[in-house]
């Protein structure tokens, strides 16, 4: 069976501050671990008024502290901002307080604009030491050896999962050849998803980690009553993407009536490109496209984003979605 998760944005909104969005993940996760879902991730952004995520190992602490039995962790990590030796360390102290439920996903983009780079730190040329991070990263979260004189204190030992993500050939590329389990950002940039997948299940090794390829898709789902109601629902994140394009990335926004008057034909057609793998509409109809992704894809596992302005709302979609997923099959 495809297993199904989530991934939360953590979104600030005009009616919600960060305080708000933080206590509302952790709600949402207490509920989704009662409803089936697997893991629930957050991830990695900057100089995002709409994002509360930053400080991404504080918020997966925040959130694990409100669940019981639910995964817990980042999707992901972008670790060219950072030392491998502290992201060991951080993720192995939530190792260590959540034994068995910290995932740690890693992406190799800032997060984040060219400007904000700056004041991460960051050197232009720190994504291409990313395979080497990875393997730094993955050492310090092994066993520590007899005469090894640097130890991730208390990470060593806790072996952390590892999964990469990506939204090209290279991260597919990449945790193949590691044997690493694969997650495909297709809720924003869906554009090599099937390529991406085709590369990493013909590149994968097994490895200590992983026997066999396991991949996961990103896929936006917003589930109402009605399809009329989800698709009122699904101008809040139009509108987000549409923000992107005019460089305005503020905080989320109620749903309008009619999104054809907030966007240009334009920004209409970009904001549409990225959002093409989106799945909108009651039960029956997600089910169905849940499942045909799941056919032309093979993936074990969809991660999902239901960014819905209310909270409660947006609580009814993933129950609905849990609802309508249940016991869908895994293609061959």
């Amino acid at each position: 069976m495809t297993a199904l998760s989530i991934l939360d944005l953590i979104r600030v909104t005009e009616a919600t501050d960060a305080r708000g969005a933080l206590d509302n993940a952790r709600d949402l996760a207490a509920h989704a671990e009662t409803w089936g879902y697997r893991r629930f991730w957050v991830a990695e952004h900057h100089n995002m008024p709409g994002i509360a995520s930053a400080a991404t190992s504080v918020v997966i602490a925040h959130i694990a502290g409100g669940s019981k039995t639910i995964r817990v962790g980042a999707g992901g990590i972008m670790l060219p901002n950072h030392a491998p030796y502290v992201i060991a360390e951080q993720f192995g102290t939530l190792e260590r307080l959540f034994p068995g439920r910290i995932d740690l996903g890693l992406g190799r983009a800032p997060g984040t604009d060219q400007v904000t780079l700056r004041a991460l730190r960051r050197p232009p040329e720190a994504a291409d030491h990313f395979p080497q991070d990875v393997l730094e990263l993955q050492a310090f979260l092994a066993p520590a050896g007899p005469s090894q004189r640097i130890q991730a204190v208390p990470a060593a030992g806790t072996n952390v999962p590892l999964w990469i993500l990506g939204s090209s050939n290279f991260g597919a590329m990449l945790a193949g050849e590691l044997g690493l389990p694969y997650a495909f950002a297709s809720h924003f940039a869906p554009d090599h998803l099937l390529s991406a997948l085709q590369v990493y299940r013909s590149r994968f090794t097994p490895s200590e980690q992983l026997e066999r390829p396991y991949a996961m898709v990103g896929v936006n789902i917003i589930a109402a009553e009605t399809d009329a109601e989800a698709r009122h629902l699904a101008t809040t994140q139009q509108m987000s993407f549409t923000n992107i394009f005019r460089g305005a990335r503020g905080l989320g926004q109620p749903p309008i009536e009619d999104i054809e008057s907030y966007w240009s034909p334009t920004e209409k057609q970009q904001a549409m490109r990225m959002l093409a793998r989106s799945i909108i509409g009651a039960p029956g109809t997600v089910r169905a496209g849940m499942q045909a992704l799941i056919a032309e894809t093979g993936a074990d596992e969809l991660i999902i984003v239901s960014d819905v302005y209310d909270h409660a709302k947006r609580l009814r979609s993933f129950k609905l979605i849990a609802e309508a997923g249940a016991d869908l099959a895994s293609a061959p």
